[in-house]
């Protein structure tokens, strides 16, 4: 049997990435959650916030260790097998990924190091400047993925010469049609899932009585902090998000939202059954107009349809996976908007602390926000197909040639075992951490 060196390529890539992007997520919201229980814990000279964030640190250092080790396999690739994608956008993907590693990959690890080192051994403002340093660089690097990635949507600030496309402008390279919102967007997302992972966690240990006092310090800043991302994971920032991909990437938003047909009054298909061959969906319930009115404020505005598109010379991607990511990331949105918001009103009421089924729901959710994060990941990347590069470079022509199928699949296999493995480590030492709940302050911080 031929074994397509490209659709392997491909199958890894998404193996390695997928795999890399629970991590992440979780280091960004996790971070700033402790830049504002250190804080506390500083400013109100409160043990339990303090022993909140000894807590967390722990488990922060944990999941930052996984992201770094997973990440580095994954810019790999680029030069192993995708060589002509490497040396086509070089001289534009280079850079940000430098920037990331000069600027703010050193930034985060450095000052990891000293928070979860240098507890008094350094000033109490020092130690809180610390995790500061660490959440704005775990933010910032994460702009510079999405610089990247943003680029190969809407590229800008380029000219296709000697066969590549070289760098005009780097302004306009970084902040290309689709940069702020996509990352704005995407730390939206990152939030929520920091907040559900720490409220998750917090909930269980109220659940098991286990150091109640901290836990339930570290639930009502987990839920207040969820509940405010996850409205604003709808909107404004999904909103505009999604307009902007209807105005730069037409093919990709019709694929979404199944417009199947070029009109005015386009519905909004809540849930429908796409089919790909002849582009078709069966709505089962649709709000007329809906997706007109979004977009442009009225229901007279036009949008692309799948026909149209390629009838003009525009490939559109799968539709079945497309569609079907787009929709299941809204309803999860939805659903953490809800359950948040639930949190919110039980603090309202002041029942948050004592609401045991709460606390019982609550760690089931936190798989949830990385599964969205997932999705909204394949609708970029797979509602960009068949482009590498939008309407510049096409998948087929930037893999690597000269490895072969074997090659890809051996290592494939290689590395499905070393995920396994550190993912089985992960869960087992996180798991640990959990029930071992946390620890008594350090004997020279109680006196």
């Amino acid at each position: 049997m031929q074994l397509d060196p490209m659709t392997l390529s491909r199958i890894q890539f998404g193996l390695t990435v997928g795999f890399h992007f629970l991590f992440p997520p979780i280091t960004i919201g996790l971070a700033w959650i402790l830049v504002i229980l250190e804080y506390l814990g500083w400013k109100r000279n409160d043990d339990e916030y303090r022993r909140a964030g000894i807590f967390f640190g722990r488990l922060l250092g944990l999941t930052f260790a996984v992201g770094v080790a997973t990440g580095i396999v994954m810019e790999f690739q680029f030069g192993t097998n995708w060589a002509e994608y490497s040396r086509f956008v070089g001289d534009i993907f280079g850079a940000p990924l430098a920037a990331e590693a000069v600027f703010a990959f050193f930034l985060e690890s450095s000052f990891l190091g000293l928070y979860l080192f240098g507890r008094n051994r350094v000033s109490k403002k020092l130690h809180w400047i610390s995790i500061l340093m660490v959440a704005i660089g775990s933010t910032l690097s994460a702009f510079w993925i999405i610089v990247a990635n943003s680029w190969q949507q809407t590229p800008a600030g380029y000219v296709l010469q000697n066969n590549r496309a070289e760098l005009t402008s780097f302004f306009e390279a970084v902040f290309n049609p689709s940069t702020v919102i996509r990352y704005s967007h995407t730390m939206v997302a990152a939030m929520i899932a920091g907040a559900f992972f720490a409220a998750g966690i917090s909930a269980w240990l109220l659940y098991k009585n286990k150091e109640s006092n901290v836990a339930r310090k570290s639930l009502t800043v987990a839920v207040v902090m969820g509940f405010i991302f996850s409205v604003m994971s709808l909107l404004p920032t999904g909103h505009v998000h999604t307009i902007k991909v209807w105005e730069t990437q037409p093919e990709k938003f019709a694929a979404m939202e199944g417009v199947v047909e070029t009109s005015t009054n386009v519905p909004l298909i809540a849930i429908g059954i796409p089919s790909n061959d002849p582009p078709e969906v069966k709505p089962i319930i649709e709000l007329p107009g809906m997706t007109s009115f979004l977009l442009g404020g009225t229901t007279d505005t036009e949008v692309e349809g799948i026909k149209d598109l390629e009838a003009a010379g525009y490939p559109t991607p799968p539709l079945g996976i497309t569609f079907f990511s787009y929709h299941w990331m809204v309803i999860l949105g939805l659903l953490f908007i809800g359950s948040m918001g639930l949190g919110i009103l039980l603090l309202i009421m002041k029942k948050l602390d004592t609401a045991r089924w709460y606390h019982m729901i609550l760690p089931w959710l936190i798989p949830l926000p990385l599964l969205a994060c997932e999705l909204g990941w394949i609708v970029a990347e797979v509602g960009r197909q068949p482009w590498v590069v939008y309407r510049i470079l096409k998948t087929e022509d930037a893999y690597s040639f000269n490895v072969s199928g074997g090659e890809v699949l051996t290592s494939i296999i290689m590395f499905s075992l070393i995920y396994l493995l550190l993912g089985t480590v992960y869960v087992f030492l996180l798991v640990r951490k959990v029930k071992a709940g946390p620890a008594p302050l350090p004997a020279k911080e109680v006196e």
